[in-house]
C-alpha cells in the first residue's frame, strides 16, 4: 500500500499485507474480464462466508450511478443479509439511464450464481468512465472466473482490480486484543482523482469478523466517514459513484455492542483503517506530488471546523501555490474567508510546519513577517501541515489534500481516450 502518514500509535497490531480478506470469513479473487485493455486485473469479488451486518454511505452527487442507486436499494431491505461484492474497473455504469440499473442487477445476479449464493445478498461497486454502457457478459465471465479462485488472500488482487487512475494499491488491516477473542479491522479503496467530500470517485470496502447490526453500524460508518473518506480533496469535483461499505461477518464470535470500553475500540480500529486508506487516496491523487494536512482548531463547533479545512483543500489558488512551493498564506485566509462561516479575521492565526517546527505566518489576520526562506524550506516539502486557529471555541477537524500540478492536467485532458 502507499506510504502515507502513519496515524497515530495505538493499542492495535498492523496485519502485514492486510486487506479486506484479513477478518476471519471474507475470501476474494480478481479476474481480467476485458475492461482494461493492458490485461490488468479490472473484475474482483469479495465473498463472506456468513451473511454480513452491512452500512453505507454513497455519493451526495444528485446523478447518481445506477451500483449506487441498486446497493442503497438492497441495503434499505436487507443490511443483514449481505454476503458478496462484486466490483469492475473502467466503466462506472453512470447516466446509463434503466439499462443501467438493469446492468447493475445483472451483475450482482452473475456474482450470486457465480459464488452459489441467495439472491439479492451481492451488491455491486463500478468506477470508470461515465455514460459508457456496462459490458455485463465479459464482467459476469470474469466474475465466475474469479469465484473459482477464492482465498483468504485474495484481498489485495481485489484492490488491484479496482484501479483506475490510481498509481498503486490501496490495502490495510489491524487486529485487537479483546477479553473475548481477536477482532481484525481490514479494508481497501480506490480513487485518485474527482476526489472531494460527499465524498467523490472513491470506493471503499471495508470488514470486520466482528459481530455487529447494521442499526449500530450505520452511524458509526457515517462517524468514521466524516474523519476520513470525507475530510480529504484532490480536485473538489464529488463524483457519481462514490460509496464507502462496511461489512460485519461476526466471524471473531466477539460482540464489541456488548462493552463500551470494547465498543470504543472498534470503532477507533475502523477510523483507523479507514483514515490509512483515506491518506493512501488523498497522497496518490492525479499527478499530485505533495500531501498536505489542514488542521482547523479554535472552531465553534467541529462542523465549522470542517468546512474551512474542507475550503481550503478545494481551492485551486492554494494548491497550485502548494506546488509552485509558494508560501502566499494570503490565499489560504482567503479560502478560509469563501467557506461559509462566520470568521473574526482579527482572531486568526495560520502556521505552516515540517517536523514537528511551526512558523507562524499570519497573526491577528495579518501578516506575521514569517522569514521567507524559512517558509520556502517548508512548502518545498513533500508533506506539509498547515493549522489555522479561528480563535472563537475548542472544537477542530483536519482535512487532507495535495497540491495541483500539470501533471492533473494532463491525466483529466484526454481521460476517455
Amino acid at each position: 500500500m502507499t506510504s502515507a502518514p502513519a496515524p497515530p500509535a495505538t493499542s492495535f497490531e498492523p496485519v502485514p499485507d492486510g486487506s479486506v480478506t484479513s477478518p476471519r470469513g471474507f475470501t476474494a479473487a480478481a479476474a481480467h474480464a476485458g475492461l482494461k485493455t493492458d490485461g490488468a486485473l479490472d473484475v474482483a469479488l469479495l465473498v463472506s462466508a456468513t451473511s454480513c451486518a452491512t452500512a453505507g454511505v454513497f455519493t451526495k452527487n444528485a446523478v447518481r450511478a445506477a451500483p449506487v442507486i441498486y446497493d442503497a436499494d438492497l441495503l434499505s431491505e436487507r443490511p443483514g443479509r449481505i454476503r458478496a461484492i462484486a466490483m469492475n474497473a473502467r466503466v462506472a455504469n453512470a447516466c446509463t439511464g434503466p439499462e443501467g440499473l438493469a446492468a447493475a442487477r445483472a451483475m450482482a445476479q452473475a456474482a450470486e450464481q457465480a459464488a452459489g449464493l441467495p439472491p439479492r445478498t451481492a451488491l455491486v461497486l463500478s468506477t470508470g468512465v461515465i455514460g459508457v454502457p456496462l459490458p455485463v457478459a465479459p464482467i459476469a465471465e470474469g466474475l465466475r472466473a474469479a469465484a473459482a479462485h477464492l482465498t483468504a488472500a485474495g484481498g489485495t488482487a481485489a484492490a488491484r482490480a479496482i484501479m483506475t487512475t490510481d498509481t498503486r494499491p490501496k490495502h490495510c488491516a489491524v487486529r485487537f486484543e479483546t477479553p473475548g477473542g481477536i477482532v481484525t479491522v481490514g479494508g481497501i479503496a480506490k480513487g485518485a482523482g474527482m476526489i472531494h467530500p460527499d465524498m467523490a470517485t472513491l470506493l471503499a470496502v471495508l470488514t470486520t469478523d466482528a459481530v455487529a447490526e447494521p442499526a449500530t453500524l450505520q452511524p458509526l460508518l457515517r462517524r468514521v466517514g466524516d474523519r476520513s473518506f470525507n475530510a480529504i480533496s484532490v480536485d473538489g469535483d464529488t463524483s457519481t459513484n462514490d460509496t464507502a461499505l462496511l461489512l460485519a461477518n461476526g466471524a471473531s464470535g466477539v460482540d464489541p455492542g456488548r462493552d463500551g470500553a470494547v465498543w470504543k475500540l472498534f470503532e477507533e480500529a475502523v477510523q483507523h483503517v479507514a483514515r490509512a486508506l483515506a491518506l493512501a487516496i488523498v497522497e496518490d491523487g492525479e499527478g499530485a506530488s505533495k500531501l498536505v494536512e489542514i488542521q482547523v482548531v479554535g472552531a465553534a463547533s467541529e462542523a465549522a471546523a470542517r468546512e474551512v479545512g474542507r475550503a481550503i483543500a478545494r481551492s485551486t489558488l492554494v494548491k497550485t501555490a502548494i506546488y509552485g512551493a509558494d508560501p502566499n498564506w494570503g490565499r489560504i485566509l482567503a479560502a478560509a474567508g469563501a467557506a461559509g462561516v462566520a470568521l473574526a479575521v482579527e482572531r486568526l492565526t495560520l502556521q505552516a510546519a515540517v517536523n514537528g517546527e511551526w512558523l507562524t505566518l499570519a497573526q491577528g489576520g495579518a501578516t506575521a513577517h514569517p522569514d521567507p526562506e524559512r517558509a520556502h524550506a517548508i512548502f518545498r516539502q513533500k508533506t506539509i501541515r498547515l493549522r489555522i486557529d479561528l480563535g472563537l471555541g475548542r472544537a477542530e477537524a483536519v482535512v487532507w489534500t495535495c497540491d495541483l500540478t500539470p501533471d492533473y492536467v494532463r491525466i483529466n485532458a484526454d481521460y476517455t481516450s
